[in-house]
């Protein structure tokens, strides 16, 4: 499947609610997305997005055959982390397992790493989630270890996993 990251547009609302107004999308990411998810939430996310400060937030809609399937972002740290970004992304049901996460996710790790000084990406899925755990694995990224009881989310505690990948030719060249 040929899959893309392009920047937001307005016109991507209607496929973004659809995509995030599902449960099993939304169990799997971080509270405080409403449910359902409407065109008006995702209409102010991509306002958000198109002006966010693109030195610190890399944003985009994956996209196949044309259509916003699902979310990615890289998210800058700040303070000692200033050259570390964290990975988030979401894609919609249908299209899970057929490889879009992880073109997606080896396509904003290389624009990140092209376009910015970012040495360090980061991604910390819940440690249930194997669908993520392996597109991130897939993409290159190395398990760091377990983050144990580090988040509640559908009132129970979880633990989370810790992957991270490193831009290439840095003083800390070790993948």
């Amino acid at each position: 499947m040929n899959t893309q990251i392009r920047q937001w547009q307005l016109s991507d609302a209607p496929a973004l609610a659809k995509a995030i107004s599902n449960l099993n999308v939304q169990n799997n990411l971080r509270d405080g997305l409403p449910y359902p998810y409407t065109e008006k939430d995702a209409e102010d996310y991509i306002n958000a997005m198109l002006s966010s400060d693109k030195n610190n937030t890399f944003a985009f809609a994956i996209v196949c055959d044309g259509v916003a399937v699902g979310s990615i972002g890289a998210f800058r740290g700040v303070n000692v982390h200033r050259l570390t970004a964290e990975l988030g992304y979401y894609i919609s049901e249908e299209y899970w397992n057929k490889g879009v996460a992880t073109q997606a996710v080896n396509l904003l790790c290389e624009y990140v790493f092209n376009n910015s000084d970012i040495v360090r990406i980061f991604a910390e899925p819940f440690a249930d989630n194997a669908a993520s755990c392996r597109v991130l694995e897939k993409a290159g990224f190395r398990f760091e270890g377990t983050l144990r009881r580090n988040a509640i989310k559908c009132g129970e505690i979880r633990d989370m996993k810790m992957y991270s990948i490193l831009k290439k030719n840095t003083d800390s060249n070790q993948q």
